[in-house]
């Protein structure tokens, strides 16, 4: 351990601005974060590549409320934002992360404008209340358990569960009798899904560049129902028997009866991306028929009126 060595850091605030002025890598630091628990101010140290897991903290200090502390709070109690650290502070409560003690000789603050202490080693030079594990999981962190590389990778959060340990149970009373007779605090926690989560992590594992491509299980309709040429009576009156057909058995449409272009209602189908697509037309009609198309397939194929339901029943797309 090398002796603790003040050094003049003007205009060196951030660890990456520190880490610089000194030619360090940022792990040489430690770094000082301020937050407000439950109004009570709260000093972490933690190294300075590594950010705070604030659901960690969350729990260890058992508090309802945590954010981070501003400016003038952390002015009012005497330090220096930019150029703090735990040297010759005891008045706070003061916690700091596992990683402190993964190396030596760190760069910290003097707690006084554009000075940083180089050496720093805990416990030599400064204290705390909690040594614990506080740090937020990053890419290229090493498994605590297999001690191979964590990766990172986009995922949706659909549900939760939270132990709540119990922080909630001691407060509201609930207790419980254990084996001998001894009261104790249950253990809570809580368990939630998300149905609008659901739905989106459903469109983000289903679509194309068209648009989405619901699941026929969980689409707000089954059937697209397109009718082209609506100021064409036969059009007009096909559609509307094919509707009625349809919901009468117990499928969902969605009726586009807009007096609109093929293109823009083709497109706006493939967007909201339902499962069949049934096309009307007067072309279709003089064929003896009406074109569908599963939102996956790439031609439409032609249908007797007559038979439409039963192909949609046995599609596919129905057995998804």
């Amino acid at each position: 351990l090398l002796p603790l060595e003040e050094v003049p850091t003007p205009g060196a605030k951030t660890i990456k601005e520190v880490a610089n002025f000194l030619g360090i890598e940022d792990s040489r630091t430690l770094k000082a974060v301020f937050y407000s628990a439950d109004g009570q101010l709260v000093f972490v140290t933690i190294r300075g590549d590594i950010e705070v897991n604030e659901v960690k903290l969350k729990n260890i200090l058992k508090c309802t409320e945590l954010r981070m502390a501003n400016e003038d709070e952390v002015r009012a109690a005497g330090l220096v934002p930019g150029s703090a650290s735990l040297v010759g502070i005891s008045a706070l409560k003061r916690i700091a992360d596992n990683s402190i003690i993964t190396g030596s000789n760190f760069v910290v603050g003097a707690n006084k404008p554009n000075v940083h202490f180089k050496n720093a080693n805990y416990p030599r030079d400064f204290q705390v209340d909690l040594v614990t594990d506080i740090a937020l999981a990053q890419a290229g962190h090493k498994c605590i358990r297999c001690h191979g590389e964590l990766r990172s990778t986009h995922g949706i959060e659909v549900g939760h569960i939270f132990k709540l340990g119990t922080i909630f149970s001691e407060k509201l009373g609930a207790y419980f009798l254990d084996s001998e007779g001894n009261q104790k605090p249950i253990f809570m926690g809580c368990y939630g899904i998300g149905v609008g989560r659901l739905l989106a992590a459903a469109i983000e594992q289903n679509h194309d560049d068209k648009g989405i491509i619901w699941p026929e299980a969980i689409a707000p309709y089954q059937v697209h129902l397109c009718a082209l040429n609506m100021d064409y009576a036969e059009v007009a009156d096909v559609a509307e028997q094919i509707y009625t057909t349809l919901t009468a058995n117990g499928i969902d449409v969605l009726f586009d009866d807009r007096i609109e272009s093929p293109g823009i209602k083709f497109n706006d189908a493939d967007l909201l991306g339902l499962p069949y697509r049934l096309v009307v037309s007067r072309r279709s009609i003089e064929k003896g028929g009406v074109e569908i198309k599963g939102r996956t397939e790439k031609d439409s194929k032609l249908v007797l009126i007559q038979d439409i339901y039963q192909k949609i029943m046995e599609s596919p797309e129905s057995e998804q």
